[in-house]
């Protein structure tokens, strides 16, 4: 099995990129990128840490994306399970990459930059939903930012409801817990945690 060692054998694979594809590609958010990221629900963190790389998934009603301006975001940071994996990579690393998708949107907006965790009292607020203030806030300096067309988008059918599947196709969070419990000879019921999972959520979300 033959692998890739060097730039020039990967080039004679691909060839040159197309001219356009340098052209998309900015270091600050114009007018047109700016309205992407403020009308997209959902983004994709990529960190590299100490030890490891890692992708988290962010969301909150579209806008919660703050661009103030053309070389600067912020974004809140939610609580959820404590592992703190971005933030712990990113006090090590400051580099992250940022996918930022909308519902509907075959093109992507892909963003690189530096994050700083910033736990300013007023700024966290200044991100409350349902009165809970963000736990800290990731402001990240932009080095570069541009769209990527729809092919993945369009390839996977990821908005396409032709193309979804039935939960039941696959193992319940509760499933996938009682076996990671059971590893730590811990007795959880499977059915109890997914009965119980939904009003959790409710009452955890923020």
């Amino acid at each position: 099995m033959k692998t890739i060692g060097s730039i020039e054998e990967l080039e004679n694979i691909y060839g040159e990129a197309a001219e356009n594809t340098q052209w998309k590609e900015l270091d600050r958010i114009n007018d047109h990128y700016r309205q992407f990221i403020e009308k997209s629900p959902f983004l994709i963190l990529a960190t590299h840490g100490e030890k490891s790389v890692d992708c988290s998934p962010r969301g909150d009603p579209a806008g919660f994306v703050r661009v103030l301006d053309e070389r600067h975001i912020m974004l809140p940071d939610r609580r959820g399970n404590n592992r703190l994996d971005s933030l712990r990579n990113i006090i090590h690393n400051p580099n992250v990459g940022i996918i930022f998708l909308i519902p509907n949107v075959g093109e992507t907006i892909r963003l690189s930059g530096k994050a700083e965790i910033v736990v300013d009292e007023a700024l966290c607020n200044s991100f409350s939903i349902n009165g809970k203030p963000a736990s800290s806030v990731l402001s990240v300096k932009v080095d570069k930012v541009y769209y990527q067309c729809q092919k993945a988008i369009a390839r996977s059918k990821l908005w396409d409801a032709s193309a979804y599947i039935e939960r039941t196709e696959l193992p319940s969070a509760g499933q996938m817990n009682k076996v990671f419990a059971a590893s730590k000879n811990i007795d959880l019921s499977a059915k109890e945690y997914d009965r119980n999972y939904p009003a959790h959520m409710k009452k955890t979300i923020y």
